[in-house]
């Protein structure tokens, strides 16, 4: 009894200095976020090129249905998707030459090849945009899916099972592959055909409907051929893809029941884990450097496209960050373990054996003496292949009216210097251990 209580007296004497080290750490990240600030450049979004990208919407929109989604097709029925397509799709495919026919055909088995996995799908990704460098999206989508991948691994590593059971791990791994798969098999056809475009000097942008793309996108390539305005298009992906998986992720009833409505999904954004991280700065005496923000409410469409707006802005306005990630994403492959970007604190190595009461590993940002790294395994280490499955059909765009908004311009966020932002995460995400363990409980209730 004596010790309990001295554990207590322990935790409420520590508890200003707790909150001592939150304030100082938001107060430090908005100082060196000033600072990186001052020469930063947001790209333009141009009114002038916006204003015939919503004529052309508006033109669209009176000839396309609301997206009514169906639930997955059995086997051999036709699908509308990037690797399948519709009567209609199917009836414009008679009208392409052999050569167009075989270059659709040589697109979707390459999005299929590199749509097997989340570490196959960020390194293609990453591959594109150091070829065609234009393609700010794909340096966006690549970053984003490395985290991705982590919060996938997290899932197997060595805090969370300690705080989900099985189950919960499993269906909140699905809706992150699901998503991730989706927002890869739409877009990935679309950057192909661009690269091919460049290849034959001609635009081929007629062929998106062959890969179900939405008719949203077909002006905005049309446009970005001839303008090179890559701010627009990366916007214009952002809007489409997160409009893509709102029904098919967001709305979904399984999805909703089994991981978006549960506590242990209303949780993350406290403890982090909605934050997209992107190493900048080289590790310094055990310190690695992190730009980034967190997004406080996957649930909400409008939310999740203006988080990546500010994470485009940040990426391609703050010069130091910039530059920072480039020389990261050409000099470490993504494996989906956090060793990748923070080596100190992170392994991929699986201890012999898992402790059965949880120990404190963090103060502040380093490990305590004598303690080993965090468990952080590698994706093919914890999760096996899945088989992409059939894509809903229905195309999302029915209103230029409401995708009008999400061009009027980008914004660098206040405060996105977050290396001190992800160390207080890992201790929440410790304390949450902790206190679980004490209480005897797991996280992850439906309400």
């Amino acid at each position: 009894m004596r010790e309990k209580w001295h554990q207590a007296a322990e935790r409420l004497f520590r508890l200003p200095f707790a909150v001592f080290a939150v304030v100082r750490a938001k107060w430090r990240a908005r100082d060196l976020s000033a600072r990186m600030s001052e020469h930063a450049r947001p790209p333009k979004l141009r009114e002038t090129s916006v204003r015939p990208l919503y004529a052309s919407w508006s033109v669209l929109a009176d000839d396309v249905m609301p997206e009514r989604l169906t639930e997955p097709m059995e086997a051999g029925e036709t699908e509308r998707g990037p690797i399948g397509k519709d009567h209609e799709q199917q009836r414009d495919n008679r009208k392409l030459s052999d050569w167009e026919r075989r270059l659709v055909q040589r697109i979707v088995h390459e999005t299929a090849q590199a749509n097997r996995n989340n570490v196959t799908r960020t390194e293609a990704y990453r591959l594109l945009y150091l070829r065609r460098p234009e393609l700010h999206w794909a340096l966006l989508a690549h970053l984003v899916s490395r985290n991705g991948g982590y919060n996938m691994t997290d899932l197997q590593a060595e805090l969370l099972p300690r705080l989900l059971n099985g189950e919960q791990r499993d269906a909140i791994f699905a809706m992150l592959e699901r998503a991730n798969s989706l927002i890869f098999g739409d877009a990935y056809p679309q950057l192909l055909l661009y690269d091919a475009s460049c290849r034959e000097g001609k635009s081929l942008m007629h062929l998106l409907s062959a890969f179900g793309v939405s008719r949203f996108m077909a002006p905005v390539w049309e446009q970005f051929w001839l303008r090179r305005e890559s701010a627009i298009l990366t916007v214009a992906l952002i809007v489409n893809e997160q409009h893509f998986i709102e029904r098919r992720i967001v709305q979904h009833p399984f999805y909703r029941q089994q991981v978006l409505d549960t506590a242990s999904f209303l949780l993350q954004a406290p403890m982090q884990l909605n934050a997209v991280f992107m190493p900048y700065g080289a590790l310094e005496d055990g310190e690695m450097q992190l730009a980034g923000i967190v997004l406080e409410d996957f649930r909400n469409l409008e939310e999740r496209i203006e988080f990546g707006k500010r994470l485009y802005a940040m990426l391609f306005g703050v010069p130091e960050v910039g530059r920072g990630v480039h020389l990261y994403i050409k000099a470490v492959r993504h494996t989906g373990s956090r060793s990748d970007y923070a080596p100190h604190l992170f392994t991929s190595k699986r201890p012999e054996r898992m402790q059965p009461r949880y120990k404190q590993k963090l103060d502040g940002c380093r490990l305590i003496r004598g303690r080993k790294p965090f468990y952080s395994p590698e994706l093919s280490q914890v999760w096996p292949d899945h088989p992409v499955e059939p894509v809903e059909p229905g195309d999302w765009f029915a209103d230029a009216e409401k995708v009008l908004p999400f061009f009027r311009g980008l914004s660098i966020p206040s405060t996105f210097a977050v290396t001190e932002e992800h160390c207080l995460g890992l201790n929440k995400i410790e304390a949450a251990v902790q206190a679980a363990e004490r209480l005897g409980v797991k996280l992850g209730a439906k309400e």
